[in-house]
């Protein structure tokens, strides 16, 4: 499908830059990479003047390192959209690569009834540098979030991120390479839209608003008592004990093999089962990039699901954990918690 442009509306782009190599740009005197002022991006990318889109700036002072990314950014990230919600037509997040996957993901969770575009992106290469995919990364955001279908509606009412010309849903994503312009990928889940000589949009894929007219919910309230035990060989039970059990830990993401697989030894289960029933919540996903947890196909799937596991489908770790911390921040009750990890809220689980 191809975007439709509203005559006589000047499309609002607010571009909010956390950090990130995208910003970076060499100095010439101190010789070094430092973030270039984002109130001159025309002049960086004299492109997205071809737009004619209103296109504002907002820089996080200090700015983050993505490796450095914690629950406080996403707050005030979604704090900022709050606030200017009604002022733009799409939001564009510049952010690290490193965890820019988690922040996609996160936030799709913590803003409920989206009807704007939140898009995120970044690049491998300075914005400064011969070589950059950060121009186009950049680029493209900012069409998508200003693209608009015949009824004046955003196009992609979204929490996504786009990377080297593919846009795909942000719960979907995941950090595949960190020396290739592709980036990310969304592996089960197509793209929502690819941008060739023009933008090619996944209509039937998009999720939208159940209405147009009723603003978001923006929650803000996040708990982060979640830890994720990686299954592999050699394990031990101490290590598995101190994850499961830990005093502090409300939920754990259990990283499984295959389709859900984990040891089948008893002191195995037996820490699974003591977990789940001192209250913990226990969600299992699968360490594979593609596939979906089948908890019912194996003995040891069958086993954890016994003990209390629940089936994570074929979410990622990052959505998993950003639904999490949703979920927690929302609910008291871990009846309603795990009747909100059954559903798929985001578009983040085919189910």
């Amino acid at each position: 499908m191809m975007p439709h442009v509203a005559k006589g509306k000047k499309a609002s782009i607010l571009l909010i830059y956390t950090g990130g190599t995208i910003g970076m740009k060499e100095d010439p005197v101190l010789q070094a990479l430092t973030p270039f002022d984002f109130s001159q991006i025309l002049d960086e990318v004299p492109e997205l003047g071809k737009f004619a889109y209103k296109i504002d700036s907002y820089t996080f002072d200090p700015i983050i390192d993505s490796s450095d990314v914690e629950p406080s950014l996403w707050i005030s990230l979604v704090s900022l959209i709050e606030d200017k919600y009604d002022k733009y037509d799409g939001f564009v997040i510049l952010h690290g690569t490193d965890t820019m996957a988690y922040s996609a993901s996160t936030l799709s969770f913590m803003i409920e009834g989206l009807t704007k575009p939140v898009i995120f992106t970044g690049s491998q290469l300075p914005i400064g540098t011969p070589r950059t995919d950060g121009k186009e990364n950049l680029i493209s955001a900012v069409e998508i979030a200003a693209a608009k279908d015949e009824e004046g509606h955003a196009l992609v009412p979204e929490v996504c991120i786009c990377f080297d010309n593919v846009l795909i849903r942000g719960n979907r994503s995941r950090k595949f390479n960190s020396d290739n312009f592709r980036a990310f990928r969304s592996e089960n889940h197509p793209p929502l839209a690819e941008a060739g000589i023009s933008i090619r949009y996944n209509t039937s894929l998009i999720r939208k608003p159940e209405s147009w007219d009723v603003r978001p919910l923006f929650h803000t309230n996040l708990d982060t008592r979640v830890s994720i035990l990686k299954i592999h060989p050699g394990i031990t039970p101490n290590v598995v004990r101190n994850i499961l059990l830990g005093e502090d830990t409300r939920a754990v993401i259990i990283e499984t093999y295959g389709a859900g697989n984990a040891p089948s030894k008893d002191w195995f289960i037996s820490i699974v089962k003591e977990a789940s029933d001192r209250g913990k919540i226990l969600l299992n996903v699968t360490q594979c990039i593609a596939g979906c947890v089948n908890m019912d196909l194996y003995a040891t799937g069958k086993s954890l699901k016994s003990a209390g596991v629940m089936n994570g489908y074929d979410s990622t770790t990052e959505s998993a954990l950003g639904k999490l911390f949703y979920l927690l921040g929302v609910f008291d009750t871990n009846d309603k918690v795990k009747a909100g990890l059954e559903m798929n809220l985001r578009g983040e689980i085919s189910k």
